[in-house]
């Protein structure tokens, strides 16, 4: 090969495979010059040939790259100084005579005063998985041939700028992982530039083009100096205007001088619309044409001279949340499951099919997540009712959503012609059963009954055996969540609680009065397990010597050094003890593959010298005795309350009645999940006994490979001793990619984001408006947390966080209130709240960015709402 080949490529002899040599933006350029009706200005690549040429000839590199190698994102000075070093050894580099030779040869193809601009194309940039966008330079307007030599060497060292760099360590890119490349490209005299999107960005619509549009060149826009026009475009119709006041602009300088710098634009021009209404469409379908040859929506920029439209650049859009995939093309309203299960983190292939097995309904995924369709629920009045109100009872937000979808003009062909809405309450109250406690003492039995037998029984099978027993095991389990006592119970105890506050409300004028009714409430698992870390803190505190070594140990074997110091043994047994009751719980349970509290046991330190540091001894017995002493104070104040009201004997006898549902049955509420969360564990461990075996033979590298197969893959896997690697390191890269994606609430079938909204008045100023699930009023310190190991709150702070699921109970000891973004009524992290006494809202989107870390707050669990003090 020789070195006009081998340092340069004519864009035209660049496809989407060439990545490796053009960079990501040179192999875009390169494939949109084969996509017939698209034109791309002229142009040339300097390869990552070059670049690894050039940089060869550096002797200073390789220990400023090594130097570099050992920061992390946050040390940003540090960065800063090898950033500045990097880039000057670079550019100060004389490029050799191979590479002058070999653009030289490409330039003879243009005129000697034609302006080019100048691109640095990276191999970690504009990939599907993620864009790297703005991370290098680009120079425009370049002409002659020193400056452009000059150029060149400032985009190969754009490579090593600060956010570069940063970027990469957030995204876990090496440093030597990447090369560089540089376009070279004729610029057009433009007249009109801008973006299209071929996915509206903000409701991720994919059958909406959003296109923005401004006069003179595209960096305008992004250096915030111009404001362009909006466009969007469905279905060749198009569906809306914003027209900017377009006062600046960015020009190229005369061919003399080159560079760009501002101008104004004239007032005749400034308000008027910067493209006819046949270009907008013609930008459509030129990005469809575009998005259809890349198989996936684009981020298009574009540039026009004379009507005649130039392409610039595609990248794929990466921050799309999927469409969970169905086998039509009927409209479809997908309900995110995650959203109620309080755990909306990626879930892992392993994850995602136990938990398919394990429910009854069908269900959609997507990024990692599993979604429920509600279309054909909402097209039958009936069940569209019942749906949107019981949806609405839980989480408000998800019932605003459905709404706006039944009032999207022909999505849902609702057989009556009718919007769902109003007060329809879901709920007979006069078919609440009496349920005695004794029931929920036989169902409690039973379940515990029925895991002892699996934990027998398992152990006697391996192989292909194991999973068809743990198959039938599965069945065995859904039995058990449909039983129908089991079911009745649960919804007693919720139905009793609605009508509890709808009646209180109704004749008292108090809203909430269920929460108070239900602190301590018997059998709750989950509350038990908060109280029972407090009563493993106790066995510690006599002992100042555990506690010193539990201030500085983190290592997950800690509990076989405790013997060594006074009072360990006895520490020791009452963490084990701790372990064999919950040590199968875990942050985001619901998912098999997370790691559990058994596997991690060190996660628990910080919280119980949390609780030694916060509380007194025999705090879990005064914590528990003041629930109920509450509880039954708020019994007597409203039953005398009810007396002096017209029919007051028969409100008291109902209101007695439906307090003894609640104090007998809502606890209840948490065992099934308790139950389901100890099988995945049996399950678990037998199945990594299998994966130690693959691991041992050599099918996999690393036991945790299984958690990427789905189920039926996995026994496959057993049955063969055989495993597709590409196919793990594939998923696993898909993980990766999933975990930076945020689910919606609720979407369509076209892509869009359904956001509700909360519909209050009289609000003060500025409040962050949730729903309200555990009444009461609380100011404090807002302790923003987004990972468990990191709670390590003081007595009387505000956790705010994304969500929380039974693992951080025992956090809630020793909190003041609770806020997340994600739950609703009935999620674990509300009920648990209503029983300690927590004020607290849920649904309270964006709060963990809205709220600062250590400032102070007003929390209102009886209205819903935040306020910043």
């Amino acid at each position: 090969m020789n070195n006009i080949s081998r340092y340069t490529r004519n864009l035209r002899d660049l496809n989407q495979s060439m990545t490796a040599l053009a960079g990501g933006k040179g192999a875009n350029l390169g494939e949109l010059c084969h996509i017939s009706g698209i034109n791309v200005p002229p142009g040339f690549c300097i390869t990552t040939d070059a670049w690894h040429t050039m940089m060869d000839n550096n002797k200073n590199l390789p220990a400023l790259l090594e130097q570099l190698s050992q920061l992390t994102a946050a040390d940003t000075k540090a960065i800063a100084d090898a950033s500045a070093a990097i880039r000057f050894a670079i550019e100060h580099t004389p490029i050799p005579q191979e590479i002058v030779a070999a653009i030289e040869q490409q330039l003879q193809a243009f005129n000697n005063d034609t302006a080019f601009a100048v691109r640095s194309s990276a191999t970690a940039e504009d990939l599907p998985s993620a864009s790297f966008a703005g991370q290098q330079d680009t120079y425009l307007n370049i002409s002659g041939t020193t400056n452009l030599f000059h150029y060149i060497s400032k985009c190969w060292a754009s490579l090593y700028t600060d956010r570069a760099i940063i970027y990469r360590l957030q995204n876990n890119v090496g440093h030597r992982q990447i090369s560089m490349a540089v376009i070279v490209q004729q610029m057009i005299q433009v007249f009109t530039s801008g973006i299209l999107f071929t996915a509206d960005p903000l409701s991720s619509n994919r059958k909406v083009v959003s296109i923005d549009a401004g006069y003179g060149l595209g960096e305008a826009f992004v250096s915030g100096i111009a404001t362009p026009d909006n466009y969007r475009v469905k279905d060749r119709t198009i569906i809306s205007k914003q027209i900017a006041s377009k006062e600046r602009a960015i020009a190229p300088y005369p061919a003399a001088e080159g560079g760009t710098g501002e101008v104004s634009i004239p007032p005749s021009l400034a308000t008027t619309a910067t493209l006819t209404d046949d270009n907008i469409l013609l930008l459509e379908q030129l990005g469809r044409k575009i998005e259809a040859h890349f198989g996936q929506p684009q981020d298009i920029e574009w540039c026009a001279d004379n009507n005649q439209f130039y392409i610039v650049q595609s990248r794929p859009i990466t921050t799309l949340f999927p469409i969970p995939a169905t086998n039509d093309h009927e409209p479809h309203a997908f309900i995110s499951v995650g959203h109620n299960q309080m755990m909306t983190d990626a879930m892992k292939p392993l994850g995602l099919s136990f938990f398919l097995m394990t429910t009854g309904r069908p269900m959609y995924t997507a990024a990692g997540r599993l979604f429920v369709d509600v279309a054909a629920d909402l097209a039958v009045p009936a069940r569209r009712n019942v749906i949107i109100n019981t949806l609405g009872r839980f989480d408000p937000l998800i019932k605003s959503a459905l709404q706006q979808v039944m009032e999207k003009p022909g999505f849902i062909k609702a057989q009556d012609g009718a919007i769902a809405g109003g007060n329809t309450s879901v709920v007979d109250y006069q078919a609440l059963h009496n349920y005695e406690p004794a029931v929920v003492d036989k169902l409690i039995s039973n379940s515990r009954d029925s895991i002892n037998n699996l934990k027998d029984n398992i152990h006697g099978y391996t192989g292909i055996e194991l999973f068809d027993f743990i198959l039938g095991d599965i069945k065995v389990m859904r039995e058990d969540m449909m039983d129908q006592e089991s079911l009745g119970v649960i919804l007693t105890g919720m139905n009793a609680s609605s009508w509890i506050n709808d009646n209180m409300y109704d004749w008292l004028g108090e809203k909430n009065v269920a929460d108070t009714l239900a602190q301590s409430a018997p059998n709750n698992i989950t509350s038990e397990m908060g109280l029972a870390l407090l009563d493993v803190a106790d066995s510690i505190r006599p002992y100042p010597a555990v506690i010193s070594y539990l201030q500085q140990v983190r290592d997950d074997n800690f509990l076989e050094q405790l013997p060594a110091y006074e009072g360990g043994q006895e520490v020791k047994t009452a963490v084990e003890h701790f372990l064999e009751r919950f040590g199968m719980r875990g942050v985001g349970e619901i998912d098999i593959t997370r790691t559990r509290w058994l596997e991690k046991p060190a996660t628990l330190i910080p919280l119980l010298l949390s609780n030694i540091r916060n509380f007194p001894a025999g705090e879990s017995t005064r914590k528990f005795e003041q629930g109920k002493q509450e509880a039954h104070s708020k019994e007597a104040e409203i039953l005398e309350r009810l007396q002096q009201l017209p029919d007051g004997e028969e409100k008291v006898r109902e209101t007695k009645r439906m307090t003894a549902l609640v104090r007998t049955l809502v606890g209840y509420r948490e065992y099934p999940k308790y139950a389901i969360v100890n099988r995945y564990w049996i399950y678990k461990q037998a199945l990594l006994q299998e994966a130690v075996l693959l691991q041992e033979q050599g099918v996999i590298q690393d036991v945790s490979d299984i958690y990427y197969f789905s189920f039926q893959e996995l026994r496959e896997v057993v049955a063969t001793r055989q495993a597709d690697t590409a196919l793990i390191a594939e998923r696993k890269a898909d993980f990766k990619k999933y975990e930076k994606l945020t689910p919606p609430r609720v979407m369509t079938s076209d892509g869009e984001i359904i956001t509700g909204t909360y519909k209050r008045e009289n609000l003060p100023a500025n409040a962050i408006v949730g729903m309200p699930v555990s009444a009461g009023i609380v100011e404090g310190r807002a302790r923003v947390i987004l990972q468990l190991e990191d709670a390590n709150p003081e007595e009387g702070d505000i956790l705010i966080t994304t969500f929380t699921d039974p693992s951080w109970t025992p956090v809630f000891v020793g909190i003041k209130g609770l806020i997340t973004e994600v739950g609703g009524l009935m999620t674990h992290g509300a009920v648990i709240a209503r029983e300690y006494g927590l004020p607290a809202i849920v649904g309270a989107e964006n709060a963990t960015k809205l709220i600062k870390d250590g400032q102070r707050i007003r929390l209102n669990g009886t209205e819903g709402y935040i306020e910043l003090l």
